[in-house]
């Protein structure tokens, strides 16, 4: 069952945890996908060139079936596995954590590292603004120029995102329906004269 509602971050955010001369960035990043995902990691290497690791978990969508960890040359569920721990603690999705380790010249031993990664991103989550975005549902809309106030008031009224549009004589419009408020949307929609509704 989705819900009407998820918590994900809205900022990147760092925070840092020091053992034993080993120093662990934790970076968060908001990622609607993995290309985006790709792109974060990308520049917390371009920022950190010489780190030693390059550690990290995520977890994306609504379900949570799409997730990753990678201990980055770590003793194996020594690093992303602890940090998913914290992604799923604080229930948050559409959110990864890099943490970048630069190494103090003394081992810390498989529990040593799993509390490093763990405090790490436990601090990276404190520090980062948590929020609830509803749900949504997304729909098509093409219509006569002639609608477009009247589209755009009820967009306006229940909070639809605009994610697309194409405004010429004949207008398309892709928009995201908090699923919360689905039934009242779709019903004014249709109530409009010359509006087409199809699911995405």
């Amino acid at each position: 069952m989705i819900p009407d509602y998820y918590t994900t971050i809205e900022k990147p955010a760092v925070a840092e945890f020091k053992d034993r001369g080993s120093r662990f960035i934790a970076c968060s990043f908001p990622v609607q996908d993995i290309s985006g995902f790709k792109e974060c990691l990308g520049t917390v290497k371009t920022q950190h060139p010489k780190a030693s690791h390059y550690c990290f978990a995520y977890r994306i969508g609504l379900e949570g079936t799409i997730f990753r960890v990678s201990d980055d040359g770590e003793p194996s569920g020594s690093a992303g596995r602890p940090v998913l721990g914290q992604i799923d603690s604080r229930k948050v999705t559409d959110t990864a954590i890099i943490v970048v380790r630069y190494f103090g010249g003394t081992l810390l031993g498989v529990p040593g590292l799993i509390n490093a990664y763990i405090t790490a991103a436990a601090l990276v989550l404190q520090v980062t603004t948590l929020v609830q975005k509803p749900v949504l549902i997304y729909y098509r809309l093409q219509f006569d120029y002639t609608g477009m106030n009247d589209v755009m008031t009820i967009c306006k009224q229940f909070d639809c995102p605009i994610l697309q549009q194409d405004l010429n004589l004949f207008c398309s419009l892709t928009l995201g329906i908090p699923r919360y408020r689905l039934d009242e949307v779709l019903y004014k929609l249709n109530e409009l004269r010359g509006v087409e509704v199809e699911k995405k």
